[in-house]
């Protein structure tokens, strides 16, 4: 199984002056020590479920530009951006420009957002929720097409594009793999079917993911896709370190699910470059073995 480390806290000591450091100590870290992907969230103001929205909080593709740079080998994301928050257009022309200059280590995550009163506050339309699928999907169409030889008109519903010509390409062909945050049966989880290389579910236990598993296989039956094409990835709030062995137990359980990667994060850590030297150390040789 592999490692892929979250970042979703820029708190700590030292304020505004520490962020860079801290950020790019843990990044290098992550690269250094194995881990296959490194995540930032795509977020104007902070979670609440995580700190006050007052608590500092990066634009997210600056931060990867900025990651990008400093790097060598490590696989750079969103988890995941917002279909709200940028005009697909640019979006697409975003994730080409971190695929290049990163040399091809870019993952296109995205969703359907959530977070209204980031939108409210900052004047972002923020359409009920069928929209933002619908919205989501021509998204994927469109970031498809831009990725492509086609730099013809786009038409849809929401969305119209007279040229989708965007120069430089990706240096990943046909374009950076999507991953389709998110676990709703229904909507997501068919999209995921339809146009993700990758999911990425929500692991509160290993009875509700191995059910979602079953649901997105049950989409690409009717789909005509081969499941196995899709990389079965998860988050977990679980400490890697807390208690290794338990981690690791647990890891088996989704392993056998067809769980290919997990998320782990530094939500509460003091010291995050330690905390991701010591997953990268002490937990990351024997999930590997799984």
């Amino acid at each position: 199984m592999k490692l892929a480390i979250h970042y979703p806290n820029f708190s700590f000591p030292g304020g505004n002056t520490a962020i860079a450091p801290l950020l790019a100590a843990t990044a290098r870290a992550a690269d250094e020590g194995g881990a296959t992907t490194f995540t930032l969230m795509d977020h104007w103001f902070q979670m609440e479920n995580v700190a006050p929205a007052s608590e500092p909080m990066l634009e997210g593709y600056t931060g990867l530009g900025f990651l990008a740079g400093i790097t060598r080998r490590i696989t750079l994301g969103l988890l995941v951006t917002g279909v709200t928050y940028r005009h697909p257009g640019l979006l697409a022309k975003t994730v080409a420009t971190l695929d290049v200059l990163s040399e091809g280590r870019a993952l296109f995550g995205i969703g359907a957002a959530w977070y209204e009163r980031e939108h409210h506050a900052l004047g972002v339309p923020f359409p009920p929720l069928a929209e933002r699928f619908e919205r989501l999907e021509e998204t994927l169409r469109i970031s498809r097409q831009m990725f492509s030889d086609d730099d013809g008109p786009f038409e849809g519903r929401h969305y119209r594009l007279a040229e989708t010509l965007c120069v430089p390409q990706p240096i990943q062909r046909p374009g950076p793999r999507v991953m389709i945050g998110g676990s709703g049966e229904k909507k997501t989880l068919r999209l995921v079917a339809q146009y993700g290389d990758l999911c990425n579910l929500f692991a509160p236990d290993v009875e509700t993911v191995a059910h979602k598993i079953e649901v997105l296989n049950r989409h690409c039956a009717d789909l005509g896709r081969d499941p196995a094409e899709i990389e079965k990835t998860i988050i977990t709030g679980l400490d890697p370190l807390g208690d290794t062995d338990t981690f690791l137990r647990t890891m088996e359980q989704y392993a056998t699910l067809g769980v290919e990667q997990v998320w782990v994060g530094n939500r509460t850590v003091d010291d995050p470059p330690s905390w991701a030297t010591e997953v990268c150390e002490r937990v990351l040789p024997r999930l590997r073995e799984i």
